[in-house]
């Protein structure tokens, strides 16, 4: 039985079964020889931990994020990605250093807004043949060093 939240990509032998994500609801699976993930379709929030980062102005900040997402083609979060919520969480530190190490520091404290914009347009992109939808990125807490 799969809940209303989420989808079940089943296997057969190996092989993706026809039909797609089944879901939600009572699905059949033959002991042995069908095999089963369950997808979660509610969207997911994760911190992106404290990002030391040199802005472009040779000045050290420690950044931290939240990225609000979630999956919207179960099939291909499990065929095209081993742990897609993994590989999110690790593209959104990598994609937060990149934007600030842009910008200079009264740039990354004046346009929050648009650099969780232009992080949001990013992950989309990379994150959509991974099946994920990402919702929201917004910059939590911007620290300078004491």
């Amino acid at each position: 039985v799969v809940q209303e939240y989420e989808r079940a990509v089943i296997f057969r032998l190996g092989r993706l079964r026809s039909g797609g994500a089944k879901g939600p609801g009572l699905f059949f699976i033959v002991p042995c020889i069908d095999n089963y993930r369950c997808v979660d379709l509610r969207t997911g929030a994760f911190d992106v931990p404290p990002q030391e980062i040199l802005t472009r102005d040779s000045v050290t900040v420690s950044v931290d994020a939240v990225v609000y997402y979630q999956v919207s083609n179960p099939l291909a979060a499990v065929c095209n990605n081993d742990d897609y919520n993994r590989s999110t969480r690790l593209l959104a530190a990598t994609t937060l250093r990149n934007v600030l190490g842009t910008k200079n520091l009264s740039e990354v404290l004046s346009e929050r807004e648009s650099i969780g914009d232009s992080m949001h347009k990013i992950l989309e992109v990379a994150t959509d043949p991974w099946g994920v939808h990402v919702d929201r990125v917004e910059l939590k807490d911007v620290r300078l060093p004491q």
